[in-house]
């Protein structure tokens, strides 16, 4: 949701930065679509970081050995980080 809130952001500031020519006294409608355009650069970028957390797993590995046969035994586990969260 936060990557396309930053691209709406971006648009709707390069729209009011560039392609309205509508003077009013009580706002300066260039400089708000540069805030929305940065604004919207931002949200992005802290988006796409979130979404590459989010997709990070954790492996473990555990490696036994059992002392009466001698034979060994390998478990491996894979969890996002929302599985721990219980999700």
């Amino acid at each position: 949701m936060s990557i396309g809130t930053g691209i709406v952001l971006f648009v709707i500031g390069a729209i009011l930065a560039f392609a309205v020519n509508i003077q009013v006294e009580w706002a300066n409608l260039d400089m708000i679509g540069y805030i929305l355009m940065g604004a919207g650069f931002l949200v992005f970028i802290i988006g796409i970081v979130l979404v590459a957390r989010r997709r990070q797993t954790n492996t473990v590995t555990q490696t036994s050995v059992d002392p009466a046969s001698g034979s060994q035994t390998t478990r491996r586990s894979t969890s996002a980080p929302d599985d721990a969260a219980g999700l």
